[in-house]
């Protein structure tokens, strides 16, 4: 199964073999297809999106016996289809820069709840873009478009000791905390699938401003066509061995 190597980095110092594991956030399930070849004993792949959970079940569980120790499951991050202390590791690749502000804490009581006493937490991500970095304005158009036509930002870049800090209210203390790119390459399919979601989130915004900013995000796609900047870290936590009962 090809796994990045960001995955196989981030996960090579945790105890996957025979583990439960949660993937939150799974898109197109690069954690989950790391934690299977690493020895998970089950992966929960949890998405909101029914294109990317038929995509995984495609990917990662092809065969019988695949199946059996996955299971895709389609539901928000904020409300798990699990048990309360059921999982002994949790991956987040890439979820949190797609969390706006408001609901940061209710995706850390969640994925607290769900944890075993003991559990680990490995949260990979993305720092905030340097103040040259090109790409920042195709965010910035792309956050612009979707505030004005869904009441929200498409993307948040959250520091590392900003969500180790987050999770350390939830009685998760901190493990380590590993580069995993520098720079981050941002390719043309990069550039071009983020140029894609502003564009129909533009489409959304009645005009002038609509068509003013998909005009923007055309002249800036062309502009960067791809770049590296940047940096992708990746946070390990572990839930304390009593759990985390007072913070439910």
């Amino acid at each position: 199964m090809d796994v990045p190597t960001t995955v196989t980095a981030a996960l090579d110092d945790r105890p996957v073999r025979d583990a439960v594991c949660l993937e939150a956030g799974a898109g197109t399930g690069n954690a989950t297809a790391g934690l299977l070849d690493a020895g998970a004993k089950r992966v929960y792949a949890v998405t909101n999106d029914p294109e990317h959970a038929a995509l995984v079940r495609d990917r990662v569980a092809p065969e019988p016996a695949d199946r059996a120790r996955t299971a895709v499951l389609q539901a928000d991050v904020r409300s798990l289809p699990l048990a309360d202390d059921s999982v002994g590791i949790v991956t987040a690749h890439g979820l949190f820069n797609l969390i706006g502000p408001e609901s940061l804490a209710a995706v850390a009581r969640e994925l607290t709840r769900v944890a075993a006493p003991g559990c680990h937490l490995v949260v990979d991500d993305y720092e905030p873009l340097p103040d040259d970095a090109a790409i920042r304005e195709l965010f910035a158009l792309e956050n612009a478009a979707s505030q004005l036509a869904r009441g929200r930002p498409a993307l948040t870049f959250y520091p590392g000791d900003a969500l180790g800090a987050l999770f350390s209210g939830y009685d998760w203390r901190f493990d380590r905390e590993l580069t995993l790119l520098d720079p981050v390459p941002w390719s043309e399919s990069h550039v071009e699938a983020h140029a894609s979601l502003a564009r129909s989130l533009a489409a959304e915004v009645p005009d002038p401003m609509g068509g003013w900013l998909a005009a923007e995000v055309e002249r800036v796609a062309d502009a960067v066509e791809s770049e590296s900047a940047g940096e992708m870290y990746s946070v390990a936590m572990r839930l304390s061995d009593s759990g985390a009962d007072a913070t439910r």
